[in-house]
């Protein structure tokens, strides 16, 4: 004669009280979170950056290669010109479209062209532009600085100067700005 099997039953209390642990602690967290919400300060501050040409402030020499929300308004706002900077002819534009935006402006200031790449080096650094390229042109050998930032529009923005003409006191540059394919 066989005996029946011994009959066992699984309790689910130990998995309950587990899950009934994570979501309590989710709630209480979730509820402190919502009693103090912290806030970060946001910021508007402009970097000073000692040594450089003064930034003119009121200068509108790249408002040319501006269109209504294009470029976005963190890379805009991040365009900046030493001061005794004018504008030599209008814009240029190769593109004005989301992916295909591609302006560039003939500017002249009056310094050295060491000054103003050191400028442009330190304050578009201080404003979030990477440097990418330093040198002398590809095509024409002239002094280029490339600068790449990723913009809110998800975007990424290449920001150059070719320098086409120095002279003592007096540099005539292109500046570049245009939407990059990706993350050079």
């Amino acid at each position: 004669m066989s005996t029946p099997p011994v009959t066992t039953t699984t309790s689910i209390k130990p998995a309950a009280t587990v899950l009934g642990i994570a979501v309590g602690t989710l709630l209480l967290f979730t509820s402190v979170n919502l009693i103090t919400n912290p806030r970060v300060a946001t910021t508007t501050t402009i970097p000073v950056v000692v040594g450089a040409l003064p930034v003119d402030t009121t200068s509108t020499a790249l408002s040319g290669c501006e269109l209504p929300g294009n470029p976005p308004a963190d890379i805009s706002d991040s365009l900046v010109v030493p001061e005794l900077t004018s504008i030599v002819g209008g814009p240029t534009w190769k593109g004005k479209g989301a992916g295909g935006f591609d302006c560039s402006q003939k500017l002249r200031t009056a310094s050295a062209m060491a000054d103003v790449l050191a400028f442009y080096k330190a304050h578009f650094v201080a404003r979030g532009w990477k440097l990418f390229s330093e040198g002398p042109a590809a095509k024409s050998g002239a002094q280029q600085l490339l600068f790449q930032r990723a913009g809110s529009d998800t975007f990424y923005w290449i920001a150059g100067l070719t320098v086409t003409a120095s002279t003592t006191g007096k540099v005539d540059y292109t500046f570049r700005l245009y939407q990059g394919p990706g993350l050079v």
